[in-house]
Order: C-alpha cells, then structure tokens, then sequence
C-alpha cells in the first residue's frame, strides 16, 4: 500500500521504489538481553525473527540499498555483548546491499561497530524531496516529506485495551508531510497513540488529524486519529 506517492508500505518498512531503498527502524537489538537480566523468562529469537521478516520482504522487491533510520542497537551507554552480536550479524546478512545508519538516540555507541564493516553513520539522508532522519531532534532545515522512526507508534482499541498493533502515522509539520515508522523489533510494543505520552517533538500535543495505517496480515488504512480515540 502506498502511504505517499512513490512510497511503499512493505510489513514495518518503507520501500523507495525509484531508489530501490528499503528504511526500516528501531530494531533496538539488545533489547531481550536487558529484559532477561530484569528477570523476563521468553525465547531469545530476536535475532531469527527479524532476519525472517527482512528475508520476506527483500524477495518481494528489488532492493540496492537499506537505510537504517536509528536505534539500531538498545542500550544508552555501552555496547552489550548481544548488541554487538547482533549488529555485526544483520550488517553481515545485508552485506550486499548499501547500508546507511543514521543515527539515533539509543546509537551512542554505534560507530566502533559501524565502522568494524565500514558503514557509514549519519544523522539525516535526504533523496530528492524527502528527508529521512530519526526523530529525536528536530533540524534547521526539512525537505517537502519527512520520514522519521523513534516514536514506535502503536494503537490499541476499547474492545482489545492490552493488545496494541503497530502503525505508520501520515500527517503534517510545518511545511512538510510527515510519515511516522514503528519500530522493526518484535517484541518493543511501542507508544500507545491512544493513551501513552508521545515522544518525538515532531509529533507536538495533538495528532488528531494524523492518518493510521495498522500493519497486521497486510496494511489497514483505519483513517485519522481522531476517529479511534
């Protein structure tokens, strides 16, 4: 489903088909490794899993490069062993295509491992008219659309209050169209949209007037916030 002309939703990633560019975001890897040490008893597939998904979606279409759009790894101030794994092993998968990170809020400590595979780290990528940057901050200067991740937005309904589902959120700022990511990690529920408190200063108090795009089996457009409130 095209969220904005030229612009794909494929599962929880954003596909450029003129550039051949898939963006995916948030894949926090590390993340099961802080909640196991916390005490959370699951399988560790974090890993498999979003190889599988990345797998699927790369033999759906033609891809030449993958923009990462921050926090690619969890933890704040350190590099976890399970971050430093898992990192080296996506970037291994991807190892044929163009890999481009830009970093987030969480990727303190991402360049010794970037540079381990010689990937280049940015904070913002700009093709044509858009602008791809994390969210965390908001820059000087934006293209006509922008694409930003750190929100991991997610929306849950009266009938099913504890169960939420990932989105992508279509609307405005300032000038510019704003399209928001979820995040690529599994198990990372994300920002209830509903309820919770948002994160990005892109997003502002209301986005009443944002569109929702819920991805399940395949994408739902279920209209403006508003009317899921």
């Amino acid at each position: 489903m095209e969220i904005e002309k030229g612009i794909e939703i494929i599962d929880l990633g954003l596909y450029l088909k003129k550039y051949e560019t898939l963006i995916i975001s948030d894949l926090h890897l590390g993340y099961e490794e802080l909640l196991k040490e916390e005490g959370y008893l699951f399988p560790l597939n974090q890993y498999k899993d979003l190889i599988e998904r990345l797998k699927k979606i790369i033999d759906k279409v033609k891809i030449e490069r993958i923009i990462i759009n921050g926090d690619l790894k969890h933890d704040f101030g350190s590099i976890l062993r399970s971050e430093w794994k898992g990192v080296l092993d996506i970037l291994d998968f991807l190892k044929d295509k163009e890999v481009i990170i830009i970093k987030g809020n969480h990727d303190k400590m991402i360049e010794p491992i970037a540079n381990k595979k010689g990937i280049k780290v940015v904070n913002r990528f700009d093709i044509d008219n858009i602008t791809i940057i994390h969210g965390d901050i908001i820059p000087i200067e934006l293209k006509e659309i922008v694409i930003i991740g750190h929100e991991h937005p997610a929306i849950s309904f009266k009938d099913k209050p504890y169960e939420k589902f990932k989105v992508f959120l279509k609307g405005k700022f300032g000038k510019s169209k704003l399209i928001v990511m979820p995040s690529f990690n599994l198990i990372f529920p994300g920002t209830d949209i509903r309820k919770d408190k948002l994160l990005s200063p892109f997003l502002g108090k209301d986005i009443s007037e944002f569109e929702v795009f819920i991805v399940e089996d395949k994408v739902y457009n279920f209209g403006k916030v508003k009317k899921n409130l």
